[in-house]
């Protein structure tokens, strides 16, 4: 099933990153792991379940920041056991590299560490998939040297919102459209698009309730991916819990972005 969802990632069909922001527990992965593979296959889209092990970007040193490598590849190594799906997770280091590489079909370099080029070299060199966040700070034509580093095309590229101003996001859709400039696939993360950086103190805060017209407008402009964080309870997550989409709306997200695609095909 791995193998099949990435030839048709490959062959430029609409695909979907969706999954907790980080890994909780072992029952909350696998709930949402199910119900998003149901979703997945009903609407015959590729799908990779996205969780964090680690949060290592956290503003206020009392914010979880997850089970941590030995834990969180555990649970993720479950989900993929059990649902047969391909795995996304973030890495930090290159020492998380080899363990994380183990368990995840792609290995995501966080936006603020996107230029670290050790970092995205060593994950380049695993033979995995690697999924790079656009940082807040580039401009999208950088992100062509950025991908070179990996040394394979097997790379992928996300937009997550540019910084204008303090505590605020905002998305140039012509990024996406220049990014696609590389011939490597295009993803549009809409939650972290729509975060609002320490906006809730303590905590980042987050404006979700735009969270599908901003994905409508991802896939009009021709985004090859989809990457969303959601939650059965958004309220009570322990991480980004401001931005993410309640799971019983993503049925209408996706719904809505497939009219869409439809109607530019």
């Amino acid at each position: 099933m791995t193998s099949n969802v990435f030839s048709r990632i490959e062959n430029g069909e609409l695909f979907l990153i969706a999954g907790p922001c980080v890994v909780e527990s072992e029952q909350l992965c696998l709930t949402v792991a199910e119900r998003l593979a149901e979703l997945a296959n009903r609407h015959k889209l590729p799908y990779i379940f996205k969780s964090s092990y680690k949060k290592a970007n956290r503003l206020s040193a009392s914010s979880f920041t997850g089970p941590g490598v030995d834990e969180g590849l555990s649970v993720l190594a479950k989900v993929k056991a059990s649902l047969g799906l391909p795995i996304l997770t973030d890495i930090h280091e290159t020492t998380e590299i080899l363990a994380a590489s183990d368990v995840a079909d792609v290995l995501q370099i966080p936006a603020f560490l996107c230029r670290q080029t050790d970092l995205v070299v060593a994950a380049g060199k695993t033979g995995r998939w690697v999924n790079i966040k656009k940082g807040q700070f580039l401009a999208p034509e950088d992100m062509a040297l950025i991908a070179a580093k990996t040394g394979t095309k097997k790379t992928m590229l996300t937009e997550r919102g540019t910084t204008f101003g303090y505590r605020n996001l905002v998305v140039d859709f012509r990024s996406l459209v220049i990014m696609r400039q590389t011939g490597l696939p295009v993803v549009f993360d809409v939650t972290h698009s729509l975060q609002i950086p320490g906006g809730g103190g303590t905590v980042s805060g987050g404006q979700p309730q735009y969270s599908i017209p901003l994905a409508k407008a991802a896939v009009a402009v021709g985004v090859n991916g989809l990457f969303i964080e959601t939650h059965p309870d958004p309220r009570s997550a322990l991480s980004d819990a401001g931005a993410m989409v309640p799971l019983d709306e993503m049925p209408k997200l996706i719904e809505a972005c497939l009219r869409v695609r439809d109607a530019v095909q």
